[in-house]
C-alpha cells in the first residue's frame, strides 16, 4: 500500500478552524486543539440561538402590541385582541401588528376597533 502524506489537507483544515477562531482570547485563537474546541462550541451556540432569536422576537412583538392595545383600550387584553383580529378576518401577523403599533398608530387603532367590534358581534351572537 502506498504512503499517504496529509500535510496539505491538514494545514488547510487547521487554517480553516483558526480563521473561524479569529478574535478569540488567549490560546483559543492560535492553538489548533483549543481553537477547535472553541469553534465547535461556538457553532453549537449559533445553531441553538437561531431558534432562540425567533422566540425572542415573537415575544417582543407581543409585548409591543399588548402595550399599544392597552393604551387604546385599557380593559382589552392581548389575547382577546388577537381573538378579535382573527374573528374580524384581518390577516396580519404579530410582526406587522407590532410595526403598525409603532409607526402607524392610526392604522393600529383601526385594527383594534375592528377587533373589538368583531368580539362584540361574536358575544351578541352567542347570547342570542
Amino acid at each position: 500500500m502506498s504512503r499517504v502524506k496529509r500535510g496539505v489537507v491538514q494545514k488547510a483544515r487547521h487554517k480553516r478552524v483558526l480563521a473561524k477562531a479569529k478574535g478569540y482570547y488567549g490560546r483559543r485563537k492560535n492553538v489548533f486543539r483549543v481553537a477547535n474546541q472553541a469553534v465547535e462550541k461556538a457553532l453549537q451556540y449559533q445553531t441553538r440561538d437561531r431558534k432562540t432569536r425567533k422566540r425572542n422576537f415573537r415575544s417582543l412583538w407581543i409585548q409591543r402590541s399588548n402595550a399599544a392595545v392597552r393604551e387604546i383600550d385599557p380593559e382589552l387584553t392581548y389575547s382577546r385582541f388577537i381573538d378579535g383580529v382573527h374573528k374580524s378576518g384581518v390577516e396580519v401577523d404579530r410582526k406587522v401588528l407590532s410595526d403598525l403599533a409603532i409607526h402607524e398608530p392610526e392604522a393600529f387603532a383601526a385594527i383594534v376597533t375592528a377587533a373589538k367590534s368583531a368580539l362584540d358581534q361574536a358575544a351578541a351572537a352567542k347570547a342570542a
